[in-house]
């Protein structure tokens, strides 16, 4: 049993102390070198022998894209989360990165008012995907990011008289709602292609990003599929053959308005630590379709959708989950799956053909 090794590269003094002290603080972490660019981090890396490294975006001489696509032909199994700014130019970068192989991201801390609340925010970033990554490299014992919350009394009153509905294998699909998180952006990459131009049903999901991120993803994914993938504003009516995704920074709930459903927005308080979070979406999808709903949990940290996934499971809708192998964390679908809830557990490489044979049953 070890300290997890962090190196961190990125050309701002400032930014490489806040980021150092804010680590050095844990006391399962040991920052072991810094870098201002990327072509002193490719020296260092095999003489500190770091486990996972912080890599900063914008650097002079050789910057993170750069420099990620270097590190990744040396070093194909070393995690690398991305130091992204909360800009679209950032969002941009961000997802190439995470398309050129970077394990994941944090953004930096902006106009936070005080040293101390940036480095509050890098901690609560930083550290619990540090120990995600590298936990088990370093011998260490992982501690639950996340604990299920107690159920209160009228909860458990809400329970007992309420009779969960099976869904018949031959029911009607009429939506499909998708939850995400780490590993996300290229799980959605791989999956999206896959549906067909005519697809009968809607598709809504939550995706843990910041705002700028959601839009740009959105954008990305609609240039690589056959649907229409937006970014979900108000107002917006349900279409088949279409996806929206929920803005950064707010929940997105539907609401039946005379024949069609709409899109809302809010930004009612965060759920499991997230805004948008996949249990609002999800019980609001399942308030108005009830058996109807195929809910779909894919690779994330965390526990964000559980209560969704039972929510509609208990409204006789059906639920599927990513496997562990082909996720990059298995955190969202493996605490859906060890509560029963999942009817099937299958790789990614499967979920967007059974997406397509369960919607098309009754059509």
């Amino acid at each position: 049993m070890r300290n997890i090794r962090v190196m961190v590269v990125d050309d701002s003094v400032v930014v490489r102390k806040i980021v150092t002290d804010s680590l050095s603080v844990d006391p399962e972490i040991d920052v072991v070198g810094v870098a201002a660019n990327g072509k002193i981090a490719l020296a260092k890396i095999p003489q500190l022998t770091p486990d996972i490294l912080t890599l900063d975006i914008e650097m002079p001489e050789m910057d993170g894209l750069e420099t990620l696509v270097e590190v990744r032909k040396i070093y194909p199994d070393l995690p690398i989360i991305m130091f992204s700014t909360l800009t679209e130019r950032g969002g941009s970068a961000t997802l190439e990165a995470l398309s050129l192989g970077a394990t994941d991201y944090v953004t930096k801390p902006a106009n936070v008012g005080s040293v101390s609340i940036a480095m509050q925010r890098v901690r609560e970033e930083l550290v619990p995907k540090i120990k995600m990554f590298c936990s088990e490299k370093a011998g260490l014992k992982l501690s639950p990011t996340t604990k299920p919350e107690p159920v209160s009394k009228a909860k458990e009153i809400v329970k007992k008289i309420f009779t969960p509905r099976v869904a018949p294998s031959n029911s009607r699909i009429d939506i499909v709602a998708i939850g995400v998180s780490t590993g996300g952006p290229n799980a959605l990459a791989d999956l999206f292609p896959v549906f067909p131009e005519n697809f009968p049903v809607p598709i809504v999901l939550v995706q843990h990003m910041p705002p700028f991120f959601t839009k740009l993803l959105a954008e990305r994914l609609s240039a690589k599929s056959n649907l229409l993938v937006e970014e979900g504003t108000p107002g917006k009516t349900l279409e088949p053959g279409k996806a929206w995704i929920a803005p950064g920074d707010f929940h997105m709930v539907l609401e039946r308005n005379g024949t069609s459903i709409k899109i809302q927005n809010n930004q009612a308080p965060q759920e499991n630590s997230c805004r948008p979070a996949v249990d609002v979406l999800f019980r609001s999808v399942a308030d108005l379709f009830g058996s109807s709903v195929l809910s779909v949990i894919l690779t994330g940290m965390g526990q964000d959708g559980l209560k969704g996934c039972e929510y509609i499971k208990n409204s006789g809708g059906r639920v599927i989950v990513q496997d562990e192998k082909s996720s990059v964390v298995w955190g969202m679908p493996g605490f859906v799956a060890k509560a029963g809830l999942a009817e099937k557990v299958l790789p990614l490489n499967q979920i967007g053909q059974e997406i397509i044979k369960i919607v098309n049953i009754g059509r």
